[in-house]
C-alpha cells in the first residue's frame, strides 16, 4: 500500500489513528460524552515528509483534540499486518482511525474493525467519482478517500523525440518500441512492479482489467478470472519477461527500485505511479526534462488502471469518534488536498484540483492522471483479500518466471480463488 502506492501501491501514505469517532450516529464517545478529545494517527512511511507539518496546522487549531503521528512500515504487507494484529485485539487497541489501503476496505469492515459511517458529514460530492466507491462495503460507506492513485505509463520522451514516434498506446506498439528502440539507446524495454507482493497483484489485475476480463465479482462471492481475457493479460506479461523485453532484474522491483532504475536512465517505459513521475522529473535527476506520461496501454488503445491511494477509517475502538470525523473532513478539505499534492506529491480525491491551472503547470501529469482515475477499476473486493493477494501473486510469478503457462496459471487462479472465498 504505498501511496507515494500504494498507494499505491501506491508511493503508498497510510494513516492510521486518532481517538474518536461518535457524534452524529457514529457511536462511542468519551465518558463526558462529547467525542472529542486527542487522536494518534499512523501512516505507512511518509516518504515526502509532508504530513507532519499538515498536521501541526491541526493541532495548533484543536489543541484540545491534538493528532500523535506514528508511521508504520512503508512496506503495504507489513502495513496491514501490523494494522491486522491491532484491530482484532479484543482490546482498546493503539490505533483509533486508519488511513487504510484502498484495497482494505472491504476486509476491514466484514471483520468488523471499522466502524460505517455517515456520508452528510463529508464531501462526497466534490471528489473524484470513482474514489467513493473504494469507501463502502456493502452498500454502506465505511471510510473517507483521502488520497487516489492511478498507475501512468511513464516514458523517455527524449528519446521517443529522436526516434520521431509517439509514446505507445496499445500493447503490440509498447512491445515493439521495447524490443527495437530500448536496446539501440542502451536501456531496458519495459518494467513495473514484479516481485511477488502487493504490487505484482496491481500489474496482474491492471493485464488482466485492460484486456477486458476481471477476479472476482461482487464483494468477492464470485471468482470470474477463468475467461480468454484473464490469459491474454497474464499471458503479456509472461511474454515479456521470455522475450526479454521485460528484463528478468525487474522481478525484483517494486516501486522503489523500479523508479530508480528509470531516473537512472536504465529504462525506456516504466509502469508506476504519479510519484514517479515527480521524482524522476526533479531537479538533479538524471533524466529530468526528459519524462513523459500516458495513460497505460492496453490491446487495442488506453488500458484500465487499477485504482491506488488511501482511506481514512475508524477503528471500532476509537474513544473520541466526533473528533475524528473532524479531522477527516480537515484532511478532506480544498486547502489541505491542495497541500497534500504539492507538499506530498500525491493525487488528491478533490476533482476541482485536476483542473487548477496553476497546479497543471507545477504538475503536468494531472490531467492525464485525472484520466486515468475516471477510467481506472479498483481491485477485487473481498472479506479475504489478503488471501487473494497471495495467490494472485504467487500464480502470476509462475507465469512470469516460466514455470507455468498462462492458461495453466489462469485455471490454477480459479481453483484457488474459490478455495478462498469458500465456492
Amino acid at each position: 500500500m504505498r501511496w507515494i502506492h500504494a498507494a499505491g501501491r501506491g508511493l503508498l501514505v497510510l494513516l492510521v489513528v486518532m481517538t474518536g469517532y461518535a457524534a452524529s450516529g457514529v457511536g462511542g464517545g468519551d465518558a463526558d460524552g462529547t467525542g472529542r478529545g486527542p487522536l494518534t494517527l499512523a501512516t505507512a512511511g511518509d516518504l515526502t515528509g509532508y504530513l507532519g507539518p499538515l498536521l501541526e496546522g491541526w493541532n495548533r487549531t484543536h489543541p484540545g483534540e491534538r493528532v500523535t503521528l506514528v508511521e508504520l512500515p512503508d512496506s503495504a504487507d507489513e502495513t496491514h499486518a501490523q494494522m491486522a494484529t491491532d484491530l482484532r485485539d479484543g482490546g482498546r487497541g493503539r490505533f483509533d482511525v486508519l488511513n487504510i489501503d484502498v484495497n482494505w476496505t472491504s476486509e476491514f469492515a466484514a471483520a468488523g474493525w471499522i466502524r460505517p459511517l455517515p456520508r452528510d458529514r463529508f464531501p462526497l460530492g466534490t471528489f473524484l467519482r470513482p474514489v467513493v466507491d473504494t469507501a463502502t462495503y456493502d452498500g454502506r460507506l465505511y471510510a473517507v478517500p483521502y488520497v487516489t492513485n492511478a498507475g501512468l505509463l511513464l516514458y523517455r520522451k527524449d528519446v521517443l523525440a529522436e526516434e520521431g514516434v509517439e509514446p505507445p498506446r496499445t500493447w503490440a506498439e509498447l512491445e515493439r518500441l521495447a524490443k527495437t528502440v530500448a536496446p539501440e539507446h542502451g536501456l531496458d524495454g519495459y518494467a513495473g512492479q514484479f516481485l511477488p507482493y502487493e504490487g505484482l497483484t496491481v500489474n496482474a489485475a491492471e493485464a488482466v482489467y485492460s484486456a477486458g476480463g476481471s477476479i472476482l465479482g461482487g464483494e468477492g462471492e464470485r471468482v470470474t478470472v477463468d475467461s480468454a481475457a484473464a490469459r491474454e493479460g497474464i499471458g503479456f506479461l509472461a511474454r515479456g519477461v521470455r522475450e526479454g523485453w521485460i528484463p528478468r532484474r525487474a522481478l525484483a522491483y517494486k516501486e522503489e527500485e523500479s523508479k530508480q532504475a528509470f531516473q537512472d536512465g536504465r529504462l525506456l517505459f516504466l509502469r508506476n505511479w504519479p510519484y514517479a513521475y515527480v521524482v524522476a522529473s526533479a531537479e538533479g535527476s538524471p533524466v529530468a526534462g526528459k519524462v513523459g506520461a500516458v495513460p497505460l496501454p492496453g490491446p487495442d488503445g488506453p488500458g484500465t488502471s487499477v485504482l491506488g491511494g488511501s482511506n481514512l477509517a475508524v477503528s471500532t475502538h476509537a474513544r473520541h469518534p466526533d473528533s475524528a470525523a473532524r479531522l477527516m473532513a480537515y484532511l478532506t478539505s480544498e486547502r489541505v488536498q491542495r497541500q497534500v499534492l504539492t507538499r506530498g506529491a500525491l493525487p488528491p480525491v478533490r476533482a476541482e484540483l485536476y483542473e487548477d491551472p496553476a497546479l497543471i503547470r507545477e504538475f503536468p501529469y494531472l490531467p492525464t492522471l485525472r484520466e486515468s482515475v475516471l477510467t481506472a477499476a479498483p481491485r477485487p473486493k473481498s472479506p479475504r483479500y489478503d488471501q487473494v493477494s497471495l495467490v494472485v501473486q504467487a500464480v502470476v510469478r509462475d507465469a512470469m518466471t516460466g514455470r507455468s503457462t498462462p492458461e495453466a496459471a489462469v485455471r490454477r487462479l480459479a481453483r484457488e480463488l474459490a478455495a478462498v472465498s469458500g465456492r
